[in-house]
């Protein structure tokens, strides 16, 4: 049975604990040089956001803008924190932390702080902290040239088990130690008429909650919002829990608000592998979004790579959750032994507390490769915000394989689309086929003659001959209809199986492109 960090540290006496959080304070040479101490509490993090809501925003600084002539940044991007410099290293478990050094994509700095007892002291920043090939680390840098973000380092130091770099991005690599898709702290009018808004992470403080768990305070900044974020890790036998209190302060309204945002990559999956002319069967880091709606509506909507920019918005009214996930988890669903994207995480969203009438926001955008991240999907309150708004929101991300509560019905395990027609018939024109399998719940004790039904409407249309049945010699059930699809036309399809009045299975839901 492993031993985790929070059983250890439970287990020693105060005097060890003290010598302990000593240990990791100390700044005698051998780790990252600390500034004077400070007091420290997310109450006064939230009293400096709301103060510097009320004062213009002041873009951060670049300390390279106006050095790129001089700068190789190809070398700087190679430049390497040292890892008998981390922070916290004498503490057992998963802790130890290494900074990232600015490079050419994050060339604004953020300041990090440690925690020690209610007290902060700044984290500086040293060349002698970094490492690089040839062994020259600075190359003409500033002193004090800050950090571009952090990371938290695996306790056998192979990879990082969760990093902070870049806007308000985060993203963890359990429960597979790959890293696959990000959460932010806020999105801000993405999708919409206005240039998307990225608000920043710009300052850090380290701590560790009373359990021995990492628990992070971040200030965000931009130019519509200022925030106090407080983020506690924990780990589980199946992830990692991110509990999150978020305090923002707006200095101007929001087009488009979009809490907990999770970002992602679909390429191509099994419906629309023509897309693609890669040999691989699927690339994605998530292939569905999954909604457990405020009423108990388990919802299933496969990601698309769309031909256009497509934005949609699922109401609710206090959802108990929702999240992009990766359903497929067997190697031959990718067959790449790079990538591996069947071990992306899932990240589910569990809000905390009543969040009201709104929506989940779904954002699609198109791509070519399996390098952009195109899918968005984040909580847009019913009620918008405006210039002297302030909003509390708490909610965990659950950093897992699958949805952390079960699903309760049959879920979808498989979505294909062709032409329509009967097999071995010439295809019918404008006409499309949609094939939807599911698996679990009450389905495995039911057959044919058990009284299954399909439900499925369509937006523009109707379904043509839809029919449900058991696959043989799986467990699995089969839903399969055509539909008319003009080219050009977009239509929405939701189906799901009932028997009697009972749902089965969730709710499917798809977006089809003629």
């Amino acid at each position: 049975m492993s031993v985790s960090r929070r059983d250890v540290i439970g287990a020693l006496a105060p005097a060890a604990v003290f010598a302990l959080a000593a240990a990791a304070a100390r700044a005698d040479g051998e780790g990252p040089g600390l500034g004077s101490a400070e007091p420290f509490s997310f109450d006064a993090l939230e009293t400096r956001a709301k103060a510097m809501a009320r004062q213009p925003f002041r873009p951060p600084p670049r300390p390279f803008a106006d050095r790129r002539a001089t700068l190789d940044f190809d070398a700087i991007d190679q430049i390497r924190y040292r890892p008998d410099k981390a922070l916290w290293r004498d503490l057992p478990g998963d802790s130890a932390v290494e900074f990232f050094h600015l490079r050419r994509s994050f060339q604004s700095p953020v300041s990090l702080h440690l925690v020690d007892r209610d007290q902060a002291r700044e984290i500086l920043y040293s060349e002698a902290l970094f490492e690089a090939a040839d062994g020259k680390v600075a190359r003409g840098l500033p002193d004090g040239l800050g950090f571009a973000g952090f990371r938290v380092m695996n306790r056998n130091g192979q990879g990082d088990w969760v990093a902070y770099l870049g806007a308000s991005y985060f993203r963890a690599a359990t429960p597979f130690n790959q890293f696959g898709l990000s959460a932010r702290g806020l999105a801000l009018d993405t999708a919409t008429q206005k240039p998307e808004e990225f608000p920043s992470f710009t300052a850090f403080w380290l701590d560790h909650d009373a359990g021995g768990d990492l628990l992070v305070h971040a200030l965000l900044e931009g130019p519509s919002v200022v925030g106090a974020y407080r983020i506690a890790h924990r780990k589980a036998s199946n992830g990692l829990i991110q509990e999150i209190e978020a305090s923002l302060n707006f200095r101007a309204p929001a087009q488009r608000l979009g809490l907990a945002p999770l970002t992602s990559m679909f390429w191509y999956g099994r419906t629309d592998h023509a897309k693609a002319a890669d040999w691989r069967p699927q690339v994605h880091d998530s292939d569905g979004l999954a909604l457990w709606t405020g009423a108990g509506e388990r919802i299933w909507r496969p990601l698309n790579n769309p031909p256009r920019v497509m934005t949609n918005a699922f109401q609710d009214t206090n959802p108990r959750g929702f999240g992009l996930m990766q359903r497929d988890r067997e190697f031959h669903d990718y067959e790449d032994d790079v990538a591996f994207y069947d071990r992306r995480p899932s990240v589910w969203v569990e809000p905390i507390g009543s969040w009201g009438r709104g929506s989940v926001g779904l954002v699609e955008i198109p791509t070519r490769g399996e390098n952009d991240d195109n899918v968005v999907a984040f909580w847009t309150p019913e009620r918008s915000v405006k210039a002297g708004d302030s909003l509390a929101l708490a909610y965990r991300l659950h950093w897992s394989a699958q949805e952390p509560t079960p699903v309760g019905v049959a879920k979808v395990t498989a979505t294909w689309t062709g032409v329509g027609g009967g097999p071995g018939q010439p295809a019918t024109p404008g006409v499309r086929r949609f094939v939807v399998d599911f698996a679990g719940g009450r389905l495995g004790d039911l057959d044919h003659r058990s009284g299954v039904r399909p439900v499925v409407t369509v937006s523009n249309g109707r379904p043509l001959t839809p029919i449900a049945y058991p696959v043989a010699g799986t467990d699995r059930w089969r839903l399969l209809f055509d539909v008319a699809l003009a080219a050009g036309n977009t239509i929405d399809l939701r189906a799901f199986l009932r028997l009697n009045a009972d749902s089965l299975t969730e709710t499917w839901i798809y977006q089809a492109f003629g």
